[in-house]
């Protein structure tokens, strides 16, 4: 079956992940004395770090391509599966926005926390992403209980949330010298979970009638 415009757009998910991911593994080599297994993702892309100019060429694909996959996802869904699904994947594009947006214009000032007005407005950015992240993953995972046409959607969300709330709670429990560890689980689960949604509008087949309810 030949593909729509649309569909093929939904493989930007897969292209912002493998984007971060180079990022997130090859920008270290950029910033002397950083330790991967201790420090936090953010602190390669923080105003003051040398990695900043190489993360951000590494990255440029993940900027570009994120918020579009998403967005994309919106149109693609339209009119399909379930009213509660569509409901969680626009929570979920929204957290993408603010994530795109919010960390673009309040980097870290500086690696760790110094307490800056940026800094601030940093965390309060976070906050957001991490409430809304759970919040629309939570709604798509009971889309996917309720109905077996959204059930592929609610395993990738439940796969997502399991790896957030493991980078939550590790990064709570294990030493600091293994903070960067557990940290990635969570920061990998969204743009994860967003190549996920991709991928579904991808290989989705068009349906001959809406199934809203």
């Amino acid at each position: 079956m030949k593909k729509s415009l649309v569909q093929k757009l939904g493989l930007l998910g897969v292209v912002s992940f493998l984007s971060y991911a180079l990022a997130v593994i090859f920008s270290p080599l950029a910033y002397p004395g950083y330790h991967p297994l201790a420090q936090a993702v953010s602190d390669l892309s923080a105003a003051d770090a040398p990695s900043l100019a190489l993360w951000n060429q590494l990255s440029a694909g993940y900027n570009a391509c994120e918020v579009v996959c998403a967005t994309i996802v919106c149109v693609g869904i339209q009119g399909q599966k379930t009213k509660l699904l569509r409901a969680g994947i626009y929570l979920f594009v929204i957290m993408e926005w603010i994530s795109a947006l919010g960390y673009r214009m309040f980097p870290l000032s500086t690696s760790g926390y110094a307490g800056t007005f940026q800094d601030v407005t940093h965390l309060i950015v976070t906050a957001l992403v991490v409430l809304l992240s759970i919040v629309s993953l939570s709604v798509i995972i009971l889309a996917g209980a309720k109905s077996r046409d959204c059930r592929s959607y609610g395993i990738c969300a439940g796969a997502a949330l399991l790896l957030m709330l493991t980078g939550a709670l590790g990064m709570k429990l294990v030493p600091a010298d293994f903070f960067g560890v557990v940290e990635r689980f969570s920061v990998f689960a969204a743009t994860g979970f967003n190549a996920a949604l991709g991928v579904h509008l991808f290989c989705a087949k068009p349906e001959t009638e809406s199934r809203s309810r």
